[in-house]
This record gives structure tokens, C-alpha cells and sequence, in this order.
């Protein structure tokens, strides 16, 4: 599959420079990130989610995770991730796991975490599994327009206490 038309267009008559970047089929972005020889902190991952009756989009690290009860309180309603057929319903032209993060595209709200705000480029999956686009961080922002907010935490961060209490440190 390639990467869906109606991105291809949105990027080109919005005269966005961008690089496709061709990969093995990857099921997850932090394993695309490995696979593109990228730190899994520089490639963003998208995760299609409900909270209420609307959709919406969180864009993160590849090597974070949500935190959900964070989220939830950004948006003002529980956030749970989204059912694979709705999500094939709303992102019909693309890849099952590989939805891009313009939500404008498809009439979704897009949250971005800090983490990547920073960042002069971004990378992501380009809607489907083999394709990902570098572009400018500066133009994704302008295009996207997402709210840019702190809802995601290192996935080791998580574990991390767990990990030590199994070890019988005191935390």
C-alpha cells in the first residue's frame, strides 16, 4: 500500500517539504524506529483514541507511553484506546496500526505531547505499514495545529519502581 492521496496532496499544496523514508513492514513505531536506525525518543508514534463520542489523536515518543489518566483530564472526558473497526471506519485509507498524525485530514483532534515539541524534525508512519515521512517540526505545528500538552511518560519510567521493588530496594 502507499502512503494515502489525500496526505500526499494535504502535504504538497501545503508545500511541505518532506522525505519518505521505505522500511520492512513494521507493526509498532518504536520497532520502525529500530529498523530506521532512529532513537525510538525521535519517532512519533500516533494512537487512535476515544474519549466520550469523539475521536481524537495523541502523537508521542515512540519510546513513551500514555498516561491515560493525564490525558483524560486534558480532554475532559476518559481517553480509551480505539476499537479496530471504528478506527478502520475513520481512517479508511490507511493501514490498520498505521494512521498518520493529521488529524485535520479526517476532521479529528490531534494532542501532541511536550516530548516532541522540541524537536526541529519529526517521524512517523505515513498511513501505512512500510512508510514513514520526516518533515520539519515547524511545519507539522503549523499544519496540525495540535494541542501541545505533557500526557505521556517514558515507557521505563513505568516499570522502572516495580522493577526495584522486585529487588527489594527501598524507594
Amino acid at each position: 500500500m502507499l502512503m494515502p492521496e489525500r496526505l500526499e496532496s494535504h502535504l504538497d499544496q501545503n508545500h511541505v517539504a518532506y522525505s519518505l523514508i521505505l522500511h520492512r513492514p513494521t507493526y509498532s513505531a518504536q520497532v520502525s524506529a529500530s529498523v530506521m536506525h532512529v532513537p525510538g525518543k525521535e519517532v512519533a508514534k500516533t494512537v487512535a483514541l476515544c474519549a466520550g463520542k469523539k475521536a481524537l489523536l495523541a502523537v508521542l515518543p515512540a519510546s513513551y507511553r500514555i498516561n491515560f489518566e493525564k490525558l483524560s483530564a486534558i480532554v475532559g472526558e476518559k481517553a480509551m484506546l480505539m476499537e479496530e473497526q471504528k478506527c478502520s471506519d475513520l481512517f479508511p485509507d490507511c493501514e490498520v496500526g498505521a494512521v498518520p498524525p493529521f488529524g485535520e485530514l479526517y476532521d479529528v483532534p490531534v494532542y501532541m505531547d511536550q516530548a516532541l515539541a522540541d524537536d526541529p524534525e519529526i517521524v512517523f508512519g505515513a498511513g501505512t505499514l512500510s512508510e514513514s515521512l520526516r518533515i520539519g517540526n515547524v511545519d507539522f505545528v503549523r499544519l496540525v495545529r495540535p494541542k501541545i500538552c505533557s500526557f505521556a511518560e517514558e515507557a521505563w519510567s513505568i516499570s522502572k519502581p516495580r522493577r526495584a521493588q522486585a529487588q527489594g530496594a527501598h524507594t
